[in-house]
């Protein structure tokens, strides 16, 4: 119930700069405003992820896509940065398919690749924002956020969630910072107690 009335709560603050970045999006990329693709949920189910966009499809002579750096402006950079992007995932998490902290939902594919490391990760709904979001997000390795994620959810709490929320508030404004105490932290955790060893039904919920 608190997580709910947050949410609302929220998105009553954020719907005035959620349309302002809505008519930024549509003159700077253009439409579609909204991205969608299906992501795993808690348990590996899948659901269907929506943001705002926020790059063109700009492709390269090879018929690539290009970096994710070339493909958008600096205002909607800004966009990405303020979280802004990720307002519409509010409803997910009304509708109960992520939850305001946790690990960032990935593709199906990404999720079976990692083995029983990707079952583990799935215990929990995935999150709005995460610990590898507050912890470096775009500068750490795919492995690094893994780590991460991993460790939060055999450690989550309340208090660690409240932290969370407060902390990608200091993100949204100062920047992405890598934090090599977590990121060591939570490697030392994953080799000392590997999911392979976990009971995964008496993950957290």
């Amino acid at each position: 119930m608190p997580e709910i009335l947050l949410c609302v709560v929220l998105g009553v603050v954020a719907l005035p700069f959620f349309l302002i970045a809505c008519l930024i999006v549509l003159f700077s990329v253009g439409a579609p405003l909204m991205f969608s693709q299906p992501r795993c949920g808690r348990d590996g189910q899948i659901f269907q992820l929506f943001k705002l966009r926020s790059m063109s499809e700009a492709r390269g002579p090879n018929g690539a896509l290009l970096p994710d750096d070339q493909r958008q402006t600096k205002v909607t950079a800004l966009i990405r940065r303020l979280r802004l992007d990720e307002i519409p995932q509010l409803l997910l998490i009304l509708r109960g398919h992520m939850a305001l902290v946790g690990p960032r939902p990935l593709l199906p594919e990404t999720i079976e690749s990692f083995g029983t490391e990707g079952q583990y990760r799935c215990s929990v709904r995935p999150g709005l924002t995460g610990w590898a979001q507050v912890s470096g997000n775009t500068n750490l390795s795919n492995t690094e956020k893994l780590g991460l994620d991993i460790w939060y959810v055999a450690h989550r709490s309340t208090l660690l969630d409240l932290r969370i929320m407060a902390e990608t508030v200091g993100v949204a404004i100062w920047g992405e910072n890598r934090r090599t105490d977590r990121i060591d932290a939570a490697a030392q955790w994953l080799r000392d107690h590997p999911p392979a060893k976990a009971n995964l039904q008496g993950s957290p919920a």
